[in-house]
């Protein structure tokens, strides 16, 4: 749900956005892994799935809006060779002077999304991460990159397929095992990818390597 301080971000068109954390790390997950990386992490959901890592950044109002300019900044400065643009739901914000920004200082700029909102901004990579709760726009769809689906049960599978159904033919496709059910999950993936080779694991490598 939007909030009084994601309006707050809109009415600056962007140029202050509520920024839960930033940092230079690895990328972690699927298709991008092991990639050095700047992650922008932005406050604010309203997807909410019960497993999230980063629920910490759902409540809006406990983040102030930074200026998308330092942020840049601060990314330029680090030497990564990218940005991830991530959340929370990022799509909530107006990201057009975050992604201009980051691509005026020579940094690829990538986004991990549930698709639940219009896109907004120029993007290398975009990393769509489909939740049954609320299902992504179609546009969204058509423009991801890679398919990143969580999978923590059997119908979880069913799901993956419906949204591979609607995504465009050249996206990569990745099933993910829930971290708190990693073992089951990890037994449904290795068989169903070993039947279904058109899709790849991803892991989440950062939590094995005890990184950010």
């Amino acid at each position: 749900m939007r909030s009084d301080r994601g309006k707050e971000s809109s009415e600056k068109g962007g140029t202050a956005l509520p920024l839960a954390e930033d940092f230079y790390t690895i990328q972690g997950e699927g298709y991008q892994t092991g990639t050095a990386a700047y992650f922008i992490r932005l406050a604010g959901c309203d997807v909410g799935c019960p497993w999230c890592d980063a629920k910490y950044t759902w409540n809006i109002h406990r983040y102030p809006v930074s200026a998308v300019e330092k942020v840049i900044g601060r990314a330029a400065a680090s030497g990564a060779p990218c940005a991830v643009i991530t959340g929370g739901e990022p799509l909530m914000h107006p990201l057009v002077p975050l992604t201009e920004g980051l691509k005026a200082n020579g940094l690829q700029v990538f986004l991990e999304t549930s698709g639940t909102h219009p896109l907004q901004g120029e993007f290398d990579w975009i990393c769509l991460s489909p939740k049954r709760q609320a299902p992504p726009l179609e546009e969204v769809f058509q423009a991801a990159d890679e398919l990143k689906v969580v999978i923590g049960n059997a119908e979880d599978l069913l799901w993956a397929e419906q949204c591979a159904a609607r995504a465009g033919k050249s996206c990569r496709l990745y099933l993910q095992p829930e971290w708190s059910r990693f073992a089951e999950a990890v037994r449904l993936i290795t068989e169903y990818v070993k039947a279904h080779p058109q899709w790849k694991v991803s892991l989440q490598t950062h939590k094995f390597m005890e990184i950010p």
